[in-house]
């Protein structure tokens, strides 16, 4: 089940919110708990007993990191934790690729292993993980009521696709929460914008992504067209995703921080990434990055680092080599900025760091999408016309005029433009009466999509 979807929007969501709010309060967390399980069920009937399982360890593990907290066992417990739910993320995630690669090496004929990637696994091992971090750490204090710590795994707003929601982020909101027409309503208004970005625009543009890496044709424009369509799709279409989490949470009293904050108009790379995925890189910084030393240790180690951070980074994505460029292609230039590049970005016109940041972000996504590397260098040079690729092809122009005035709506869309409009008081009037109509229009058009539409992905939902 996905939010962009007719059972999710008019049967499983009213459902949940109609009895979720007739129960006492005593009860909201059991209606989210069993709610969340119901929602994962759907998507991933098989593997339900495997997140229960990975909660009760975590239920477990965290009481004895507690119980011994202090001493030499605390560690001892949270060495054997991880150890249990990065080996489940490993197995279920990683093991084919394993094999594939031992295979091609050793020219062994080991047996792949027929198991499937269980949804979401990426996501609630790390939230997982930093409760457990957390609370060895006495940043937190342990759950002792399993079920509330299964309702914070397992809520459903963010289960699948994130954000990453750490445990002390909604710590006291797993105990009591507000409830009011007000923040009911912004929820509301912030899961339509939401849904909004992923169905027009992003469903949209996937599929002229789709349809480019199908075709054996390809021109300058045609290559360009796809570079910014991928990179547009998938922002609007995790973005969206976020937006949507955010706004469910709202309408169940939870507050989840932000998971994006306008990247396409950074200056750099490291601007980029401080505003792209917020909440993965922020918890690399803080359980991996940090803990390895961060910058507070010799250049030779700090460099490490970075590059051990934007390698698991990579591999978190997925697991294939593609991924792995990916990260490692950020980290280097990570290290590039910050050892000399990053001085000079600050004193250029922004004109050309900001156009420096939008191509290195898309050719970025060219590898992230690349399905093998010899696909992903044809891609990356077809840009520049390498390989006898013509400049403008009937094709190219086709899809350029299809595809244009979507194209402008998405770049206008992922930048402040608009809420700083929205934002002027000399607007405020107008705007106060356009948008609940402007939301409902959204919501009706979104649906039609839905009902008429076939390409209805997630992308982050293979993470």
């Amino acid at each position: 089940m996905v939010f962009s979807s007719i059972t999710f929007l008019f049967y499983f969501l009213p459902i949940t919110i109609a009895v979720y709010y007739i129960v006492p309060n005593k009860f909201k967390n059991l209606v989210l708990l069993v709610a969340s399980f119901i929602f994962y069920y759907f998507g991933e009937p098989t593997y339900v007993l495997l997140m229960a399982f990975s909660i009760l360890s975590t239920y477990i593990f965290g009481r004895l990191i507690d119980k011994y907290k202090e001493t030499k066992y605390a560690k001892i417990w949270l060495i054997l934790a991880l150890i249990v739910s990065i080996g489940l993320l490993v197995y279920f995630k990683y093991t084919n690729f394993i094999i594939k690669n031992i295979n091609l090496l050793l020219k062994h004929k080991i047996d792949f292993i027929n198991v499937a990637l269980p949804i979401g696994i990426s996501f609630y091992t790390f939230q997982m993980i930093s409760y457990l971090v957390d609370v060895y750490r006495g940043e937190a204090k342990v759950q002792k009521n399993i079920l509330k710590l299964a309702m914070y795994v397992s809520l459903f707003p963010q289960l699948i696709a994130g954000p990453i929601v750490r445990y002390t982020t909604i710590e006291n909101e797993i105990e009591n929460r507000t409830h009011t027409m007000q923040k009911f309503a912004l929820g509301v208004r912030r899961f339509i914008i939401g849904l909004s970005k992923k169905v027009l625009i992003a469903n949209v543009l996937g599929e002229l992504c789709t349809t480019y890496l199908a075709t054996q044709e390809t021109s300058v424009l045609y290559a360009w067209l796809y570079g910014i369509s991928a990179m547009l799709q998938i922002y609007f279409d995790f973005s969206g995703y976020s937006d949507m989490a955010i706004g469910l949470g709202k309408m169940f009293g939870f507050e989840f921080l932000e998971n994006f904050n306008y990247p396409y108009i950074a200056k750099s790379i490291t601007d980029f990434w401080r505003r792209w995925h917020i909440s993965l890189s922020s918890w690399f910084r803080d359980y991996v990055y940090i803990p390895l030393g961060g910058n507070r240790t010799s250049k030779i180690k700090w460099l490490r680092n970075i590059m051990i951070v934007w390698l698991l980074t990579g591999l978190w994505h997925g697991a294939a080599w593609n991924f792995i460029i990916w990260g490692l292609y950020f980290g280097i230039l990570l290290i590039i900025e910050k050892l000399f590049l990053g001085k000079y970005l600050e004193k250029i016109p922004k004109i050309f760091s900001h156009a420096y940041t939008l191509i290195i972000v898309m050719i970025s996504f060219i590898i992230f999408n690349g399905e093998n590397v010899n696909q992903i260098l044809t891609n990356i040079t077809s840009l520049i016309g390498i390989g006898n690729v013509s400049l403008i092809s009937p094709e190219s122009l086709y899809y350029f005029k299809s595809y244009f005035i979507i194209i402008v709506i998405g770049i206008i869309g992922a930048t402040p433009l608009i809420k700083s409009i929205s934002n002027t008081k000399k607007y405020n009037k107008i705007i106060n009466i356009l948008e609940p109509i402007t939301l409902v229009i959204l919501f009706i058009i979104c649906t039609g999509y839905i009902v008429d539409g076939s390409f209805n992905p997630f992308l982050y939902f293979r993470f």
